[in-house]
Parts: structure tokens; C-alpha cells; sequence
């Protein structure tokens, strides 16, 4: 086995900010402490002197541009859920595990993605594309992966020994004991881990605890870590609120580009698509505007979904500022990508008929395209009408003209040969308009092939009603 261990130190600040990226120094507060507290500062704060535990008062003394967000924990483990997503695809086995961080075993997947190190390249680009800093290191044991992914990012070590060779030489301070037991073993004088691994078991245990015994027993792999496995859920809802109302469609583009990233996550996870799904905004005094987002056929790239629900939320008109964006996808159906010929040329940049479909509905509304469908009547004049697109009849079986005349006129000269029928129409009794009619594939002297008809029991008064390709 392998396990690959993911830490995202940023996943905090993604989470207090998915409204809106941060920008200049800023800063997190404790969510937990009594008194507001700095939890955590960017690099841009942190250069002005902020740090983790100080008072707001005196971090806006040092810096009195800094925006500050109370941490949400929530919207943390719900950001994490979307890379546990994303990562399913790389793993049968992912778990989540503190301190934001994500546990897989890759073990299985090596020889799918030709090696570590080009799976570990795989999952770097992804994370950068996404935005999202992280460290990584790769293990036997899901417990030492864990400790090296803070502490030597890239680390990647497939025998087991040398897994409990590098731990030896680990600091206390980095191998993930309470901070109460590492005050304790480096007040007797301790540094590193070699050194307590060296200790007899019962005293180690009247040193460190049995809970101490057992962490250190799964970073050397003398006992297993039970990991629960994640699943993917069945359909999709994440809602991003802001902290103060966003006015026009256009701040709402990076909330929206997040959600619409986080769905395609969940779909490739699932193997699944989404045909359709509800964008709503929320407003004051309890107003909220829907828009629903329809698809041609199931979809699950992350670009073509924000493009599709960018165009309708640009449409939208929107009564009022919004407070917070959702987006609600109840139906995930398996994704079938378009079979294709072995010989088939690739297309270029064109555009195949779904995505212009969905793209002409999506900037100028559903009503405003139309198409010729089928109408279930026998009749040739009244078996078509404009129609909406995709809402059609199965198209009938004997062949039928390209080109079918307004109305049918007297055929001269009448036809040279006739290449094939009579096939007997006789419909409409019902409603007035009874139609009788022997209807002929025939050739002109021209050579031109046409769609004319006599009436039953007749030779003659041939009437042209349309023409062939």
C-alpha cells in the first residue's frame, strides 16, 4: 500500500473568502475565543508584523488596511469535501483527516497513472489549477504520511523501513504528539522521536499515555489506521453567503465559477453528469431569483458549466442586490461521452449541435429557438410546424421529399417514369379537410426526382407536392 497524505495550509482562507479572493493583507479570527483573536494572517499581514494570537486591536495597529474574516469551519470541511471530490478520481480509498488534509491510497492507482511521480504531477497541476497551496508526501503508513506532509513536502518513501528510519530522525515538536506531551518530553530532555522510540514499551507508556503508544505505533506501521472511506453524495447543493450584498451579475461571476468547479469535482467523482440544475440568488426581505440551467445532454466540464450558467445569470434581471448564491443539482445521471467513429476526423474549433444548442438558448432564451419538428399527422401539409428544439416525433418510415411545396399544383409535364409507390395517404376525416391520395416517387424528363400524387383510381391530373435531393 501506498498513502498519498494532501495538507491545503491555506484551506481557511479559500473558505472565509470563496465570495471574494482576498487581496492585501488579511487575516482570520478565531471562531472559538472569547476575545477576537488573529487565527491566522497571509503573507502580506504577516509582513506588517501579524501573527497568530494576537488581539484585533493590536493587529490593526500594526496594519490598518487589514480585512479580517471570522473562520468558518464549516465551509472548511465543505471546501474539503469538494477536493475529497476532485481526488476520488486518483483513489477508490480517500479519507478526510485533520487538520484539513486529505488521506488516499494510491497504491492500486500507480500502475494506471504510470508511477508516482507522474501521479504526484498529476495532482500538483490539478491543485495549482484550482488555486489551492497544498503539501504532499507519500508513504506506506497513512499516520507517517500525515506527519511528513507538513513537515518535508514532496517526501516520498516506499519501504517501510525507511519510513521508520526517517521518523527517527523527526523532531518531536513535528510528529504530531499533543503539544502537552512534546513540553513534557523535551523538559526530560528528548528531541527527537528515535530517541523515545528507543524506550521500553511500559515505560514509554507511563511517559506518554497508552493514546501517545498507539499514535506512534501507526506511524511505524506496527498498527493500522482505520480510515473511514468517503463516498460520493447523490446529487449536489453548496451555497456560498457573502458578508456584504453583491449588486449586478458580475461580482457574482467568482462565487459562481467556485460552485460550478465544485459540481464538476462531485460529477467526475461519481463518474456522472448534470442535464439541469437551479442557480438561486437570495435577496432581502426573503426575495430569491431562480434560474434554472438546462443542458442538451448530461455535462460535467467545469468551463462549460460556469459558461452556461454565466450567460443565464447575465440575462437574469435581478431585482435586488444578493446575499448569497446556491446551486442546487437534484438528478446526476451517468456521463456518456459521444461515440465516436474509429476514423472519425477530430473536429476543430467548431461547435457540435448540443453546445451551440445549449449556447444560443443560454444568451438568447428559450424561446427564441426554434426548429421544424414532426407533427404526428399523415397528412404531408400539416405533418410539420416550427417547433422547440428536441421536441419531436419519430420521423416516418418511407422516404419523403427535402423540399415540400406550400401547397401541391398541377404537375407539367407530367412525370417521365415513376420510380416507385403508390402510397395511399387518406387521413383528416375529422376535422373537415379529408385527404385521399396516391402518393408517387417519379422522375421529370429533366431527370429531376419529385413527390407527386394522383387520386385513387385515376390516371391522370397528376399534382406535384415536392422534390427530392
Amino acid at each position: 500500500m501506498l498513502w498519498a497524505c494532501l495538507r491545503f495550509p491555506g484551506l481557511a482562507f479559500s473558505a472565509a473568502f470563496a465570495a471574494s479572493p482576498e487581496a492585501g493583507p488579511s487575516a482570520l479570527l478565531d471562531h472559538k475565543a472569547r476575545q477576537r483573536l488573529i487565527a491566522a494572517a497571509n503573507a502580506d499581514a504577516s509582513a506588517q508584523g501579524v501573527r497568530r494570537g494576537q488581539s484585533l486591536a493590536a493587529a490593526r495597529a500594526l496594519c490598518p488596511s487589514l480585512e479580517v474574516r471570522p473562520r468558518d469551519p464549516a465551509a472548511e470541511n465543505r471546501l474539503l469535501t469538494e477536493l475529497a471530490a476532485w481526488c476520488y478520481q486518483f483513489s477508490g480509498h480517500v479519507s478526510l483527516v485533520p487538520y484539513n488534509a486529505i488521506l488516499m491510497e494510491v497504491g492500486a492507482s500507480l500502475r494506471l497513472f504510470d508511477g508516482w511521480p507522474v501521479l504526484a504531477e498529476r495532482l500538483r497541476a490539478g491543485l495549482a489549477e484550482q488555486g489551492h497551496a497544498h503539501t504532499m508526501a507519500a508513504t506506506p503508513f497513512a499516520a507517517a504520511s500525515w506527519v511528513f506532509a507538513a513537515s518535508a513536502d514532496g517526501m516520498v518513501i516506499g519501504e517501510r523501513e525507511g519510513v521508520r528510519r526517517m521518523l527517527g530522525e523527526l523532531p518531536l515538536a513535528q510528529a504530531g504528539l499533543p503539544a502537552a506531551t512534546v513540553t513534557s518530553l523535551q523538559a526530560m530532555g528528548f528531541r527527537r522521536l528515535g530517541e523515545i522510540f528507543r524506550l521500553p514499551r511500559p515505560e514509554l507508556t507511563r511517559r506518554i499515555g497508552r493514546d501517545g503508544v498507539n499514535w506512534l505505533d501507526r506511524l511505524r506501521g506496527d498498527a493500522a489506521d482505520a480510515l473511514p472511506a468517503w463516498q460520493p453524495p447523490a446529487n449536489f447543493v453548496q451555497k456560498i453567503e457573502f458578508d456584504m450584498e453583491l449588486d449586478g451579475s458580475q461580482p457574482l461571476l467568482f462565487p459562481l465559477r467556485r460552485l460550478t468547479r465544485s459540481l464538476a469535482n462531485l460529477l467526475a467523482a461519481r463518474d456522472g453528469g448534470v442535464q439541469r440544475f437551479t442557480l438561486t440568488l437570495e435577496h432581502a426581505r426573503g426575495e430569491s431569483t431562480r434560474i434554472v440551467v438546462a443542458m442538451a445532454a448530461p455535462q460535467r466540464d467545469a468551463e462549460r458549466l460556469f459558461e452556461l450558467a454565466r450567460t443565464r445569470l447575465e440575462r437574469a434581471t435581478l431585482p435586488a442586490p444578493a446575499r448569497s448564491i446556491e446551486i442546487d443539482a437534484a438528478e446526476l445521471p451517468t456521463f456518456r461521452p459521444p461515440l465516436r467513429d474509429l476514423f472519425e476526423p477530430i473536429r476543430g474549433d467548431g461547435l457540435d449541435w448540443p453546445t451551440l444548442d445549449e449556447r444560443l438558448r443560454a444568451r438568447l432564451g428559450d424561446a427564441a429557438l426554434r426548429q421544424i419538428a414532426l407533427v404526428a399527422d399523415h397528412r404531408p401539409e400539416r405533418a410539420s410546424r416550427y417547433g422547440t428544439p428536441g421536441n419531436v416525433v419519430s420521423p416516418p418510415r418511407r422516404r419523403r421529399p427535402l423540399w415540400l411545396l406550400p401547397r401541391p399544383i398541377p404537375m407539367r409535364p407530367e412525370p417521365a417514369m415513376v420510380l416507385a409507390g403508390p402510397e395511399r395517404i387518406e387521413s383528416g376525416w375529422w376535422d373537415g379537410e379529408d385527404a385521399r391520395r396516391d402518393y408517387y416517387i417519379v422522375r421529370t424528363a429533366q431527370g429531376q426526382q419529385a413527390w407527386a400524387y394522383l387520386p385513387p383510381g385515376t390516371l391522370d391530373g397528376w399534382m406535384l407536392h415536392g422534390w427530392f435531393a
